[in-house]
């Protein structure tokens, strides 16, 4: 009867030298072994976004010069609502722009939906303005610099929407993003838009 015990005083399966070469060799084992290897499915791009599946309100689609088209979304996000441009199913890092006629069209859609809290809803239908012109601002803070949020009435009878931050030294410079913010502060811009353009 052998024992369980090698001459090193270990458990013979244990020990590295008395084991070795024999089937309680746990390095031959894992080498005889075959490995397997999972596939993996390939990781998306990171330059792609992923097309978003939540619920939205849309406008568009618009055409630019070069004949490519893209179209304004509005959804809820945490603490506000995002305003952004996509084009084939990808976010697009530009201030958006859409037909003024279109943001009215846009809100009755998110209330059809239930998208939006009642408050935030009835803010924004509220500050809708009778006629687009001139430009409308929210103030804010980024951290310590200045920032304003701009509803920009064009001629072509096109709105931007957009985030300007102050930088000391070089002023005011448009942010190439969505815009993210709490919806009382697009009410505000929507509001002052139409203030404005009452008083020309």
């Amino acid at each position: 009867m052998n024992s369980l015990f090698c001459r090193h005083n270990r458990f013979t399966a244990d020990c590295p030298i008395c084991s070795k070469g024999t089937l309680l060799d746990s390095s031959q084992s894992q080498a005889a072994r075959p490995r397997t290897t999972r596939s993996r499915p390939a990781a998306p791009s990171k330059a792609v976004a992923r097309e978003f599946r939540g619920p939205f309100a849309s406008a568009g689609p618009y055409e630019r010069e070069d004949g490519s088209r893209y179209e304004v979304r509005l959804e809820k996000v945490p603490g506000g609502v995002r305003l952004a441009q996509w084009s084939g199913g990808v976010i697009e890092k530009a201030a958006p722009v859409l037909s003024a006629m279109d943001l009215p069209i846009m809100l009755a859609t998110t209330r059809e939906r239930s998208l939006l809290a009642e408050r935030d809803q009835d803010a924004l239908e509220g500050a809708l303005p009778g006629e687009f012109s001139g430009t409308g601002v929210s103030a804010g803070r980024a951290g310590d610099m200045r920032e304003e949020l701009r509803v920009e009435a064009g001629d072509d009878g096109m709105v931007r929407i957009g985030r300007w931050l102050y930088r000391p030294n070089q002023g005011w410079e448009l942010q190439e993003a969505p815009v993210m913010l709490p919806a009382k502060r697009l009410a505000e811009a929507l509001r002052k838009l139409g203030s404005a353009a009452a008083a020309t």
